[in-house]
């Protein structure tokens, strides 16, 4: 067993690998680019190298500096974790020739089924049905089109050495090929090196289905059942689960053979997933392989009991699996959602910078989080938006969900926007709880954005109760404070709570061990918790319903957040909320007659010049982010008055690009 190894990746992967590899007694080296510097991975290990810069092409895509970092140290052996390097041929290769092993698939494997369109010829050739579409090389953009045309829409355009969602768009007409293609190329080049691209057949109402395949090097191979990747936005995964509520065990069966004959036909071997595309007939057909880990993974691990990351280390080193396919069996249900640095209320923008608070919900049974951030870290512009993943397990599916929502109420992050509403809900919506899943379902179910998971009356009842309770102590602790408000003076008697456009009147009635609530003069609310000034979370009974409500202080007004949804609560002394009716509102600025960055990026194009006149769609400015490209678009006609940016340049959110007349 190697004694040291070196992990070639950055964030939860890295302190993933790291943990593990802990546990196995092996010792740990962390590469870092200056944005990481002072990140969670490069404390957890043994040793730490400096890279370079913080773009990745100057740090964890330098292959050379990798290999200089492992003879630095005298690691025996990468983990590359996914992402980066961890497809790339040439740097398996170049490991393997400077006696270094390499954590993951041979080289001849990486090269054969890591490119997707090598990849499909050999799964053609192995008789595995594919999606019909165009296997070789796209000249250009009229090339794309006349492709395009003779498959039939609509298509999906994939940057060829692509994967976690970059470089994909999907066309509906010739018109969004024209747009798109160079972008596709661009992104390509800038996350993979390579700006090959391909076109397919898009299959409509699809389910994306994976298996997860592990084989050692002596020629044994096991698929460890499946997971469930339907739920996805811009082609990048949002939720995944395994097993999946679609597929059958005859199903799982035919599959998972074709994806370990598959594998066996290039000598694969190490941790790897074949990713499927299934019909509503139940039909399949093969996508792609990644030869790597998926982030995906805990759910294989935790409705399997295996560790992968282990399994993979012990391949590396030679060893036989310690299992056959007959003794693989699934138990429960897992569900992991994807934490993201990203605002699902403005369009699911990315968003960087501070973590002013990082609290994830504690690790228990059922509950794992897999992170690789810290309060006070930064979120950075040069790297994936992802901030962490939440893992449940439960006995049955339904289990799980309900463990997912409840960690993901107690899950608080300050500082920079976030997906924790919208994933929390997706666990409520009756179509995913029904497991009525497509690639589909997050663009059908929230056409017009997403604005918040509906409150049940319930819910805004209690919600109500707990504003006026935070309300009540945050007042009486300041009373309690010597002269903070004068000689006598005590909570107000009664609050106006102003909530989801209704008013309700709150009086509160201590008893010895807790306190009842009565909102607008109904039957008592027994309120059992506690809460002080400063804490993120109430946690509490209201009339024995369990609630963990987020809670956030905004002048007199409180941001309460729980059950997907955040809700600006007024609570204001019954005195007081009479005098506030008269006072004016204060009208917004009117900003249309600007296109601003939507969030902090780099502006890779300007289609257009002063004097232009533009129509609403109209593509005008492309804006990198977080390695993915967003075109934005006129609102409505006009005519550009004068640039106030030019590519090339770092904007900051709400920048100013250009102004119309």
């Amino acid at each position: 067993m190697f004694k040291k190894i070196l992990i070639a990746n950055r964030g939860e992967i890295a302190c993933r690998v790291i943990r593990t590899a802990k546990n196995m007694g092996i010792e740990t080296v962390a590469v870092y680019s200056d944005a990481d510097a002072r990140a969670p991975h490069v404390e957890m290990a043994d040793e730490r190298v400096r890279l370079g810069p913080p773009p990745a092409a100057e740090s964890y895509l330098n292959a050379d500096l990798i290999l200089e970092a492992c003879k630095a140290t005298g690691a025996e052996a990468v983990h590359p974790g996914y992402g980066f390097l961890s497809e790339r041929e040439s740097f398996a290769r170049l490991l393997g020739d400077s006696g270094i092993a390499f954590i993951g698939p041979p080289p001849k494997a990486i090269a054969a089924m890591g490119d997707k369109i090598e990849s499909k010829k050999l799964a053609q050739a192995a008789n595995v049905s594919v999606v019909p579409g165009f296997i070789g090389e796209i000249r250009d953009t009229d090339h794309a089109v006349e492709i395009s045309n003779g498959i039939t829409y609509p298509v999906m355009m994939k940057a060829s050495a692509g994967g976690g969602g970059k470089g994909m768009r999907l066309a509906y007409s010739e018109k969004d090929v024209r747009e798109t293609f160079e972008s596709v190329r661009r992104e390509g080049l800038a996350s993979f090196g390579d700006d090959r691209v391909f076109i397919e057949k898009f299959v409509e109402n699809p389910r994306h289905i994976e298996i997860q395949l592990l084989g050692d090097q002596h020629g044994n191979m096991v698929y460890l059942g499946e997971r469930e990747c339907s739920v996805q936005r811009r082609h990048q995964k949002v939720v995944e689960e395994a097993p999946s509520p679609f597929v059958t065990p005859e199903m799982r069966k035919a599959m998972g053979e074709q994806a370990v004959a598959l594998a066996q036909a290039v000598g694969y071997y190490s941790a790897g997933t074949v990713e499927f595309i299934a019909g509503a007939d139940r039909s399949f057909y093969f996508l792609e392989m990644n030869t790597r880990l998926q982030v995906e993974h805990p759910v294989t691990e935790e409705v399997t009991g295996l560790d992968l990351v282990e399994q993979m280390i012990r391949v590396a080193a030679g060893e036989k699996l310690s299992f056959a396919q007959k003794d693989v069996r699934l138990k429960g249900w897992a569900i992991e959602g994807r934490v993201y640095a990203e605002d699902p209320y403005r369009g699911f923008l990315p968003s960087t910078g501070r973590l002013i608070r990082y609290r994830p919900p504690s690790e228990k049974e059922g509950v794992r989080v897999d992170d690789g951030v810290v309060e006070g870290g930064e979120v950075s512009m040069f790297y994936d938006p992802m901030i962490a993943k939440l893992v449940t397990y439960g006995a049955n599916r339904e289990e799980a969900i309900d463990r997912q929502i409840e960690a993901l109420d107690s899950f608080a992050i300050e500082g920079i926007g976030h997906n924790i509403d919208f994933l929390s809900a997706l666990m409520q919506h009756p179509r995913f709880r029904e497991g009525a899943l497509t690639t589909g379902f997050i663009a059908e179910e929230y056409p017009e954005g997403f604005a918040g998971a509906p409150a049940d009356p319930q819910l805004v009842r209690d919600l109500a109760v707990v504003a006026g309770f935070v309300a009540l102590q945050t007042d009486s602790r300041a009373c309690s404070i010597s002269g903070q408000l004068g000689d006598d003076v005590q909570p107000p008697e009664e609050h106006v709570v102003r909530l989801e456009q209704a008013e309700h009147r709150l009086r509160f009635e201590p008893y010895e061990g807790g306190i009842l609530a009565r909102l607008d003069d109904g039957d008592p609310i027994d309120v059992v918790g506690r809460w002080m000034p400063g804490k993120p979370a109430f946690k509490g009974l209201i009339d024995g319903r369990a609630r963990i409500v987020q809670v956030a202080r905004r002048g007199r007004q409180w941001r309460l957040t729980t059950r997907g949804a955040s809700h600006v609560v007024d609570v204001l002394p019954a005195h007081i909320a009479e005098l506030s009716r008269h006072m004016i509102e204060k009208v917004p600025p009117d900003l249309s007659k600007y296109l601003l960055c939507p969030m902090p990026g780099l502006l890779t194009a300007l289609h257009v010049k002063a004097g232009d006149v533009v129509e609403a769609g109209q593509p005008l400015a492309v804006v990198e982010a977080m390695k993915m490209e967003n075109i934005l678009r006129a609102e409505k006609a006009a005519t550009v008055a004068k640039l106030e940016a030019e590519p090339g340049d770092s904007l900051a959110v709400d920048a100013v690009i250009l102004e119309f007349e």
